[in-house]
């Protein structure tokens, strides 16, 4: 596996590759690997030639009171899970390589990216979208493979991909989960056990409201007040959202279609912010 923490040196790497007619599979992180990225890895191998991964903790899409400070760090553990997957190319870049003194270029897309998290967090998308166009564009990748726990920001990505008409194709993994249910994010990690216990209720709420859709519930709204009621019972846990929506466009929904919905939740575990969501 190369490792580059250079820009230029990462355009050669992967211009090699595509000289040598490799097709590129691209997974962008912020690091703090984990056992969700590990899966996405593996699809994009089933999907490429050649995995090209990009571990950058992106200070754009940070509020000004957010964790961007102490989000985890894990540069040796994240090199040696991607030498464990066999990855070919990890991009580390350093914050001032990505965006320089004098950087004053963003992208916004204004329509996916407006309800949920865009309400909670309104820096997030756009600045997911500048980091993100700017490593396609260093990467030039044919797959980008994302994670379907953050179900909004592969939305936007692809709308922004489609209105654009970026060469690339957009591939979604499932969402991983640890044994007690709970999906794996890297802020798990700021979780005490007590906390993690307590977040649990989430899945126990989400898998409730799938076994109600699958029973013939056809109301989002019985859903939502069924999830809060849940939720609810928990001291640590307080709702940023919770709504059912069209897993495309994001939009809120107040009748079930199976197989074109999703139940997204946003909440607090105290101090932690977290997200979740199950297709209906």
């Amino acid at each position: 596996m190369q490792k580059h923490d250079k820009i230029s040196a990462m355009q050669d790497a992967v211009r090699a590759l595509k000289t040598a007619g490799r097709r590129i599979a691209f997974v962008p992180t912020m690091g703090a690997l984990h056992a969700g990225h590990a899966s996405l890895i593996r699809l994009a191998r089933e999907k490429a030639d050649a995995v090209v991964v990009s571990a950058f903790v992106n200070p754009l899409q940070f509020g000004p009171s957010e964790d961007y400070a102490k989000y985890p760090r894990t540069p040796a553990a994240d090199a040696q899970l991607c030498e464990k997957e066999n990855v070919e190319l990890l991009f580390t870049p350093a914050v001032e390589e990505m965006f320089p003194r004098g950087f004053s270029t963003h992208l916004q897309e204004e329509a996916v990216s407006k309800p949920l998290c865009g309400v909670a967090r309104p820096a997030l998308f756009r600045g997911v979208l500048t980091c993100w166009l700017k490593l396609f564009n260093i990467v030039r990748p044919d797959v980008v493979v994302l994670g379907e726990k953050d179900a909004q920001q592969a939305a936007v990505v692809r709308k922004a991909a489609a209105d654009l008409l970026l060469p690339v194709e957009i591939v979604t993994g499932p969402v991983v989960r640890d044994a007690d249910g709970l999906a794996i994010s890297a802020r798990n990690n700021y979780l005490t056990p007590s906390q993690r216990e307590e977040a649990r209720a989430v899945f126990g709420a989400l898998r409730k409201a799938k076994e109600m859709v699958d029973a013939g519930v056809k109301s989002a709204d019985r859903l939502v007040a069924e999830v809060t009621h849940l939720i609810a019972a928990k001291r640590r846990l307080r709702v940023i959202y919770i709504s059912v929506v069209d897993r495309n466009t994001m939009e809120p929904l107040r009748e079930i279609s199976p197989g074109q919905c999703l139940l997204a939740i946003s909440y607090w575990v105290d101090e932690v912010r977290l997200t979740d969501n199950m297709a209906l």
